[in-house]
This record gives structure tokens, sequence and C-alpha cells, in this order.
């Protein structure tokens, strides 16, 4: 990579300001891209160079293990399946089933997560990746690979979803820095301007088996996150022409069904809501959003409490 590249790419971030009744009390920094479904960057602010683990905005891309598998047809599952599969829930009662459900289709038992169990719950069913892990075991058990070890770098099933992901980014498998995410599961090191177009490519409407992982996504937005969470609100508000996701560490993720756009988010210290805040006035500036929408959700996550709000300082110039 050429410094000039780098160079090229390089804008002024946005600053986000906590407001205590107008003057500046904190702020956040963060980085913007939005590109296209052939890669190309269209929009950035800050450095859409920038690398930082997808966190859980990868999840739809790890559900791809699953619809090329074939495991929904096998196993007689739906989209409801597959977007608990997608989601970073809420480890409601009806969540909870849900990723039940996958399992029991599949004929597994629950003690099959190697997911923890959150603090104060009584299972793996209710931590917020157990969707995610099910379809992974899912994939294990059609295939008739081990289950125990099904978070290992080297398992089948990690390789499928790696193949996945390095073929839509045109990017060598062996190439992609991994790490554990805190459910134990893979996670990969991406440039913002990658995870962007990833989304710009799951919401193209090209390939069959990411316009059903969004078409699932939209109708259920429930499974995605939960009530009050920002991708459900998000998705229920725009009604089917955004998919959104997002990831811990400040990454939100979010998609223009039909349109191939991705955008991607990457709040550096990492503050949920600066990333809430600065995809609030993205997608306004954007055109993504209608103003009433974006007042809706502005009301909800930048007002934080009786005195203090959040603004979003910057632009988001385009590069071509």
């Amino acid at each position: 990579m050429t410094s000039s590249r780098v160079n090229r790419h390089q804008t002024k971030e946005l600053e986000i300001q906590l407001l205590r009744e107008g003057i500046v009390e904190a702020t956040h920094l963060a980085h913007v891209a939005v590109c296209d479904n052939r890669g190309r960057t269209l929009s950035v602010a800050g450095n859409g160079e920038l690398g930082t683990f997808m966190r859980s905005a990868l999840k739809p891309f790890q559900a791809l293990a699953v619809t090329a598998a074939g495991a929904l047809e096998r196993y007689n599952l739906g989209d409801r399946d597959l977007a608990i599969m997608c989601g970073s829930h809420q480890g409601t009662i009806e969540q909870a089933r849900q990723a039940f459900h996958i399992l029991w289709q599949a004929d597994l038992d629950p003690t099959a997560l190697r997911c923890p169990t959150p603090v104060g719950k009584k299972s793996p069913l209710e931590h917020n990746c157990s969707g995610k892990h099910a379809g992974m075991l899912a994939v294990c058990q059609q295939r008739n690979w081990p289950l125990a070890t099904y978070l290992d770098r080297s398992h089948p099933v990690q390789k499928l979803i790696l193949t996945r992901i390095s073929e839509l980014l045109g990017m060598p498998s062996d190439e992609f820095i991994c790490a554990h995410d805190d459910c134990g599961a893979p996670t990969y090191f991406m440039q913002l301007s990658q995870m962007a177009s990833l989304f710009a490519m799951l919401s193209s409407g090209n390939n069959l088996d990411m316009e059903r992982i969004v078409r699932a996504m939209i109708s259920h937005p429930d499974m995605v996150g939960g009530p009050g969470s920002f991708d459900t609100t998000l998705m229920n508000l725009t009604h089917g022409a955004l998919v959104s996701k997002s990831g811990a560490e400040g990454i939100q993720c979010i998609g223009r069904v039909g349109e191939g756009l991705g955008l991607s988010i990457k709040v550096i210290d990492g503050a949920k809501r600066a990333k809430y805040a600065t995809a609030i006035f993205t997608l306004r500036q954007l055109g993504w959003i209608t103003p009433t929408v974006a007042d809706t959700l502005a009301e909800t996550y930048m007002k934080v409490g009786d005195f203090t709000r959040l603004d979003v300082v910057g632009d988001l110039p385009m590069m071509y």
C-alpha cells in the first residue's frame, strides 16, 4: 500500500460531542466509509483504510456458511432462524427459543453450544451470539463435522466461512488476520472500506444467498437485536430499505437494500452512543433516511439525558 494512496483517502474524521446544556463536556472521534458493491470507495470521513476487527457486524457473512451448505433446507429452517443467526440478541425468552429451534431441528442439544452463559442467566441460549453458534453447529451436523471443536480456526465450518468472505473481497484467505471474539468464534481484522464493501454486496440483490439473509433480517428485525436496539429500530423505521448490524467497540455497518451501497463506522474509543449518533448523522447526509426518521432516531439515540445530548461535527466528503 503506497503512502499516496493513504493520503488520498485520508480526510478529517467526524467528531461526536456530548453537550451539557450546549457546552462540550466530552468528545469521541469516528471514521466512516461508504462503498459500492464493486469495492469502490465513494465517501470517507477520516481514514477509510483504517483497520479494525469487524466483530458482530460479521454475523450475516458467517451465516453464509448455513445458506451455502444447504442446512436451511436440510433442517427445514426459516427466515426467523436465519435472522437470529445474524443477530446480537438480548436473550429474551422468544429469542432463546428461536436459537433452540435451530438446534432442535438439527437434532442437537444446547450443551453443544460453546458460547458462554451470560452472568445472571441460566443457559448459553441466552447469550447474544447463540443464534450464530447454533447455525454453525447445524452446518457441522449436516456435514458430519466435529461438534466439539467448531470454534477452532482450523475447523471446516470456520474455513467455509472464511472462504466465502475471501471470495467476496477477492483476497486470499491466508491474508486475513484472525482473532477470537468474546463469544469464542473467530472474527477478522479488516479495513473500513472492506466492511462497507461487504455490506454493499450483501444488500445489492445480486446473490441469492445474501438476498435471503437480508430478507430474513429486515423481515424479522426483532431477532437481529430486540426492543430498543438500534439495528431493530432502524430496520423497522425504514421498512426494508436498510439492513443494519452493529458490532462491539464502536462498529456499525449498514447496507442500502437493492442499491449495492454499504456504510461502515468505527468509533475510535468504542463508545456505543457515539456510533449511533454517527450513523444517524451519516444516513441523513447520504439521504438514506428521511428527516422524520432521522429526528425519531435522534430523539432516542442522541438525547442522552435531560440536560445532555449528542452532536456530530464534520462532513462526509465524496471521493468520486
